[in-house]
C-alpha cells in the first residue's frame, strides 16, 4: 500500500477481533511513532502498551464503552510536559501537537499492517493516570485501542476541499 492508499483506508475502528496482536507488529507501529518529528526534536512522549488483562480491565473503566472493551491492546500516549518545548512569546506547550503527530504516524502504520486503531481522548484522565501510576509531569493524552478490525471501513464523509483550503488569506 502506498501512503495515499493508507490515508484513504485508515478509519476509526470501533469493533475488534479477539485475536492477539503480534509483538513484532506492535513494535513496528511504535517505531513509526518514535520517528515522528517534534518541536526542537525534544520528543516529549511516552507510549504505554497495555496487554495485561487486569490492567486492560481497569483502563476499559476509564472509557466505559462496549466497543472499547473489544480491543486486545491499548496504547496510552502520554505527554511529558517537563521535556516539551514551550514557545517564548506566550509559553504555548508543544507537547499535545508533538504527540498528535506521533499518534498519527502510529495509526497510519497500523493501517498499513492491517491493524485498526481509534483515537480516544474523552476518558477519565485522573483514573487513567492512577491505573498507570504516572508521575505529575506525564499526562495521558490519548488511549489508542489496537487490534484486528472486526468490521469494514465505513464511507468517510469529508468536506469538499474548496470549503477548507484558502490561498493567500482567509476567504469564507
Amino acid at each position: 500500500m502506498n501512503l495515499s492508499d493508507i490515508i484513504k483506508n485508515r478509519y476509526s475502528v470501533r469493533d475488534y477481533k479477539a485475536a492477539k496482536v503480534e509483538k513484532e507488529l506492535l513494535l513496528e507501529i511504535l517505531e513509526a511513532g518514535r520517528l515522528a518529528p517534534s518541536a526542537v526534536n525534544f520528543q516529549p512522549w511516552h507510549f504505554i502498551v497495555v496487554q495485561n488483562k487486569e490492567i486492560l480491565t481497569r483502563l476499559y473503566n476509564c472509557y466505559d464503552r462496549s466497543w472499547f472493551r473489544s480491543a486486545p491492546v491499548i496504547v496510552v500516549a502520554c505527554a511529558d510536559h517537563s521535556q516539551s518545548w514551550k514557545r517564548a512569546s506566550d509559553g504555548k506547550d508543544s507537547a499535545d501537537i508533538d504527540l498528535a503527530i506521533a499518534i498519527d504516524h502510529i495509526t497510519l502504520k497500523a493501517t498499513e499492517l492491517g491493524l485498526g486503531t481509534c483515537w480516544v481522548c474523552n476518558f477519565d484522565v485522573k483514573a487513567c493516570s492512577g491505573v498507570l501510576e504516572l508521575p505529575g509531569n506525564i499526562e495521558p493524552v490519548a488511549m489508542i485501542p489496537v487490534g484486528y478490525p472486526n468490521n469494514k471501513r465505513p464511507d468517510k464523509k469529508r468536506k469538499p476541499i474548496d470549503e477548507i483550503v484558502h490561498f493567500d488569506r482567509f476567504n469564507p
